[in-house]
Parts: structure tokens; sequence; C-alpha cells
């Protein structure tokens, strides 16, 4: 066993781990973070993405003894009490989400979407950045039209 020592969501935790678990597996299990979903296990669907030290990060293929001293964030920590973030808030509005179960992947990888290339990224790198990112339920016309809104929200 092994111990980590990180920061989630803004707060100080640490863990003893085997060395194989996964940082999904960590924070689903050990510390009850549930809103990262574990989809395929093989980096496909990006339904596992947090944010590892600002970039996102598919949680199912990253060990959590690799996430020692880093500062991690996932869908949970986004929203101050009952005030969403703004890019949660934008797929709520814009209707960018039907199961949800792909839904706080989606939210972490817009988050890295608009932390490189601005608040105004357009339908093609919006799509293009997506790539990893999996929807079985819907198109993806109106979760474009949620990660520009948030964007723009995020902006203000």
């Amino acid at each position: 066993m092994s111990t980590i020592n990180l920061a989630v969501n803004g707060q100080s935790v640490s863990g003893e781990v085997e060395p194989r678990t996964l940082l999904v597996e960590f924070l689903r299990e050990q510390l009850r973070l549930t809103g990262t979903h574990v989809g395929c296990d093989t980096s496909q669907c990006g339904a596992c993405v947090v944010m590892i030290d600002g970039k996102s990060v598919k949680s199912c293929t990253m060990l959590a003894v690799m996430a020692d001293g880093a500062e991690v964030t996932t869908i949970e920590g986004l929203a101050n009490g009952a005030e969403l973030h703004p890019m949660q808030q934008a797929f709520m509005d814009n209707h960018g989400l039907q199961c949800g179960f792909c839904t706080p992947g989606m939210v972490m990888s817009a988050l890295d979407i608009v932390n490189r290339h601005g608040n105004e990224p357009d339908d093609a790198i919006v799509r293009r950045e997506l790539s990893g990112n999996i929807c079985r339920c819907t198109g993806y016309q109106n979760i474009v039209k949620a990660i520009r809104a948030g964007a723009q929200a995020m902006g203000e």
C-alpha cells in the first residue's frame, strides 16, 4: 500500500491505495465522489474526466499514486453551494444533457476547452476537442451550444 496526499476540490485528503488503484476508483470508492463516472475503462468515452492541476485527465487511465501532491477538481467541486458553475448552468439552460451519465466528463472537458481556447471557441474547435467524449443519448448540437454559452458566461 502507498499513502497519497492531494487536494481534491480544495480540501486536503490522504489515503492508502494499492499501486494499481486507478484515480477514478480512489475518487469514487474512497472519497465517495461518484460524479466521476466509469463508462468504458479504456479511455474512450470521457465520462471519467477530472481536472488535475488545471488540465483535463481521463481518471480511468491514471493511477491514484500519480496524483500524489496534485490539485484534483471533480464535478462536485465546481458549484458554489447551490449556485452552479457557469458551465454547469449553461448545460442546463441549453439542454446539453439527457440521461446525464456523460455530463460530468463533458463539463470538465468543456472547462479545459475554455482554459486552452478562451471564451469564444467556435463550433469546429468544440467538436474537435470533444472527440474523446461520447454521448450515447443525443446529438452533440446542444452540447456544443452549451459549451459555447458556458465559455461566454465564464468570460463575463
